[in-house]
């Protein structure tokens, strides 16, 4: 099953992404060369959008990702990237800096760590308020007409700035959070996005595992796993949250399937123009991801969904507060 998320006229890919920040950082421990089985079974599993950012690990997720697809077809698969954000030698969040400039010595930096000639979609990974994306999405244009990039991709923005990138440059897919439990951006940007043909590449589609079935609250934790300061995954919060997956595991035991099943197949149900990134980080987990392109919802399937899971139903929000004032969006998908 291929889904065109490319614009209009833009290439198809699979009806899954990969998402692989996992492999290499904010999720505790990973082992490298299980990411890198990871990315193999993907790809022989027809899997071919792969997602990474320059700041993932350090640049350490894209030699990951060079090193797995060394002597893949380039045209195989296709590399979406994200830049900009800025961390300090100890992982801190600095801010972003989304400058012509400083965009344009990122891209060189990635394509080294990548081992390839282009980029398919290259995105800013938050708006750089001290910049207007205009001047950010111009530099990227002129990276288009190089060669060095092939579409324009943005992450985690408003309508307002949708609009005014798509006029200086077609987007192709707006990446932003999208689940069960994270449906903020059906008020507006959806819309606005089917509006001018752009597509969704819809990450955090099990909430970071919350709502993958696998979440326990006596989990242990890992100072290197952002979730341990996630809202979501706090006290009572949690608490109210996991009682949301019960009543998933309910209907997706009913229907034969996991509850991360249910939430990818609900995710695909949404549109043609949504691919969701699973952030699988074993084969294991890949598999169980992939069985979801299986799953058909019905009508009165979707309804009982809703009915479990209405929207506005999680517990808190999807970031610390502090990541939350940096969201372009926050007011249209909190």
């Amino acid at each position: 099953m291929k889904r065109r998320i490319l614009g209009h006229n833009g290439p198809q890919v699979s009806a899954l992404g990969l998402g692989c920040m996992g492999m290499s950082d904010l999720y505790g421990k990973a082992d490298r060369n299980t990411g890198i089985a990871t990315v193999h079974a993907a790809l022989d599993a027809g899997v071919t959008l792969l997602d990474t950012g320059d700041f993932y690990g350090m640049g350490d997720n894209e030699l990951l990702l060079g090193e797995a697809l060394a002597g893949r077809p380039r045209a195989s698969y296709q590399l979406s990237v994200k830049f900009g954000a800025q961390r300090g030698p100890d992982g801190a969040w600095l801010g972003y800096d989304a400058r012509p400039a400083a965009l344009k010595t990122a891209l060189a930096y990635s394509l080294k760590r990548l081992r390839t000639d282009y980029i398919d979609v290259y995105r800013p990974a938050r708006l750089d308020p001290n910049v207007p994306i205009e001047d950010t999405v111009g530099a990227i244009a002129e990276l288009v007409q190089a060669g060095y990039v092939r579409q324009l991709g943005l992450s985690e923005v408003g309508v307002e700035t949708i609009r005014r990138a798509h006029g200086v440059l077609p987007v192709a897919d707006l990446q932003i959070e999208y689940s069960l439990i994270s449906r903020g951006i059906e008020d507006a940007i959806l819309p606005a996005c089917r509006e001018l043909g752009i597509a969704i590449t819809a990450y955090g589609v099990l909430s970071r595992g919350l709502i993958s079935g696998h979440w326990a609250k006596d989990r242990g934790g890992d100072a290197r796993d952002f979730r341990q300061h996630s809202p979501r995954f706090q006290g009572d919060n949690l608490e109210r949250n996991l009682a949301l997956v019960e009543l998933l595991r309910q209907l997706a035991e009913a229907r034969g399937v996991s509850v991360a099943q249910l939430a990818i197949a609900w995710v695909l149900a949404r549109g043609d123009d949504i691919v969701p990134l699973v952030g699988a980080r074993t084969p294991e987990r890949l598999s169980e991801a992939l069985a979801a392109l299986d799953v058909t919802l019905t009508a009165d399937d979707l309804a009982a969904i809703e009915r479990a899971v209405p929207p506005g139903a999680a517990a808190g929000d999807r970031y610390a507060a502090q990541q939350m004032a940096m969201l372009d969006s926050e007011r249209d998908a909190r």
